[in-house]
């Protein structure tokens, strides 16, 4: 089984590995396009201007230019620690212990808009770069990923099951029609269900961390289903679509 989750906005800065080596990343068919956005994001950087604006970052958030600026000298950390927010607060790898470090570390990846497939002992540098960026000069992310991304994944797909967490941006950049899906929902007094917005990363996140923890293998959706059940979520499935259901005003929180 693969948890494919998306990156975030946040990064922790700094590392103690060395600096970037791309062709020690996994999934090397997708060197030569990791290769290429390093250097265009290296080059933007001199022009702080233009970086804003593929960014879409403020002068407030310049230091997300230099990150870029140092992305080949930087140190490097695991990709699974180095990205933070919500999602991973509630995935909270650092507190998983013994055979479940291993479990995650083989289960766990990560959908990125500048390595388009990072396993979770990656090692990578901070970064900016999403996958809505529009960098100057260049077709969209998606156009430029989904030609190796999409094979990769189907391919992947073929033999481990994939469930995907990520967002839509993300899952833009290459699709997975045979992925477990999941959607959170809250569900009001009156039977209403409403979709949940910010707190829907951290639910994916309790979900996520199940997942990389569990001594079960699941292979298919209804196995998954049954993991979160056991770690006291509210999942209801149709198909290969999961929906994790919380209590409006109670579980978005």
């Amino acid at each position: 089984m693969i948890v494919l989750l998306p990156p975030s906005e946040t990064k922790r800065v700094g590392g103690d590995g060395p600096p970037l080596r791309i062709e020690e990343l996994g999934s090397p068919v997708l060197n030569s396009l990791r290769s290429e956005l390093v250097g265009e994001l290296v080059d933007l950087a001199s022009d702080r201007k233009a970086s804003r604006a593929a960014l879409a970052i403020s002068p407030s958030q310049d230091a997300e230019i230099e990150r870029n600026a140092a992305l080949r000298t930087a140190p490097t950390m695991p990709a699974i620690r180095r990205y933070t927010g919500v999602l991973y607060d509630a995935l909270d790898v650092d507190s998983l212990r013994g055979a479940e470090v291993k479990r995650a570390q083989a289960r766990l990846a990560i959908g990125s808009a500048l390595f388009g497939l990072l396993r979770a002992d990656d090692r990578v540098p901070a970064y900016r770069l999403s996958a809505t960026s529009k960098l100057p000069g260049k077709s969209t992310l998606a156009t430029r990923w989904k030609p190796l991304l999409e094979p990769l994944l189907n391919e992947l797909s073929n033999h481990d099951l994939i469930v995907d967490l990520r967002s839509g941006s993300y899952v833009g950049l290459g699709r997975l029609p045979d992925a477990v899906r999941v959607d959170v929902l809250a569900e009001h007094p009156d039977g209403r269900r409403t979709i949940v917005t910010h707190f829907n990363k951290a639910h994916k996140g309790r979900l996520a961390r199940a997942l990389a923890a569990t001594r079960a293998e699941p292979n298919d959706a209804a196995a998954v289903a049954a993991v979160a059940r056991r770690a006291g979520m509210r999942v209801e499935r149709s198909g290969n679509e999961l929906t994790v259901v919380v209590t409006a005003g109670v579980g978005e929180g």
